[in-house]
């Protein structure tokens, strides 16, 4: 429960709750990162190699390419043409923000007994969690390559039906108990198709459509090898060389009365994310006994290989 510090700038602080222990800047940011990753969707399906690289909001980070080398036949006697590779650096624009902010009382610090800091870092490790899976899952879909989504999907065969938008949902794949390992593994051929490495592949997806899965023939089988990662990551086991992941914040499309769904699937160098907790402070309460702790972390994500990433547009069947 919270309570207004001052009326004037809306300030709250959370009542009967006691800071234990000695607030250190250093482990408090550690504990919030190690809370934070352990239970995103986003922190396990895109790559974060860049994240050394982070100093404040509004940084650019510079990633490095690789490109592709041309491959031609060898004749003896033949010349040989020498290419000059090229590859363009992307730009990953760290431009979102969240912070945290809230005030430790001197008399509830005195008769607290319960080390509250292990508490507060899981409940922002969360909350950043569903703010920021939000945001990810609701726009990446819109750079996905054009091969690995609608109902003329695959770059190779044009006839993989991942879903398209319509009227009232027609057009998006319905899935149902019986049809929704097969849904699952034409994405894995969308995937096929564009030659992305079958190691490192994820596909997240609402959490009705992973209840089908536990519900088709695989039922308990879609389970195994993971007992301990599905209750931290909403991991659902792997089906077609895809890490399941189950999720409530995939972006829902109504038309009409329908609700569609954007699930996206793909390989972890697809999406590059990258976040720091930049200011981590504490200072003496102005209006009142005790201290304000204040944090804030930068972010920022990026499709760097649309190749490697695609969208699957579905509703649920009958």
């Amino acid at each position: 429960m919270t309570y207004p510090i001052n009326a004037n700038t809306g300030t709250t602080y959370v009542s009967g709750n006691g800071l234990s222990g000695t607030y250190i800047p250093e482990i408090w940011s550690s504990k919030l990162l190690e809370k934070f990753y352990l239970s995103t969707v986003f922190g396990a399906i895109a790559n974060t190699s860049y994240e050394g690289e982070i100093t404040r909001l509004g940084d650019k980070v510079k990633i490095r390419t690789v490109p592709d080398i041309t491959i031609s036949e060898y004749q003896i006697g033949m010349n040989l043409n020498y290419e000059r590779p090229r590859a363009d650096n992307v730009e990953l624009l760290i431009d979102k923000g969240m912070y945290y902010a809230f005030a430790v009382n001197d008399v509830e610090e005195k008769q607290a007994d319960i080390a509250y800091v292990d508490k507060w870092s899981d409940d922002a490790g969360q909350q950043m969690k569903i703010k920021i899976d939000t945001s990810l899952l609701a726009s990446v879909y819109a750079d996905v390559n054009s091969y690995n989504a609608g109902n003329s999907a695959g770059k190779i065969s044009g006839d993989i039906s991942l879903g398209a938008t319509g009227t009232a949902g027609e057009s998006a794949v319905a899935i149902t108990t019986s049809t929704v390992i097969d849904t699952i593994t034409q994405c894995g051929l969308a995937l096929d198709e564009q030659n992305v490495p079958e190691t490192d592949r994820w596909i997240v997806l609402p959490a009705w459509v992973c209840q089908r899965i536990k519900n088709s023939e695989l039922k308990d089988a879609s389970l195994s090898g993971d007992g301990k990662s599905i209750l931290r990551n909403g991991r659902v086991g792997m089906i077609d060389r895809f890490e399941i992941f189950s999720s409530n914040n995939v972006a829902v499309t109504t038309e009409t009365s329908t609700k569609c769904y954007n699930a996206i699937f793909g390989h972890k160098s697809a999406i590059t994310f990258a976040s720091q907790l930049t200011e981590n402070e504490k200072m003496k309460n102005p209006t009142d006994f005790g201290e304000l702790l204040r944090g804030l972390q930068v972010y920022g994500f990026k499709v760097i290989q649309p190749t490697a990433i695609g969208k699957l547009y579905c509703k649920k069947g009958s």
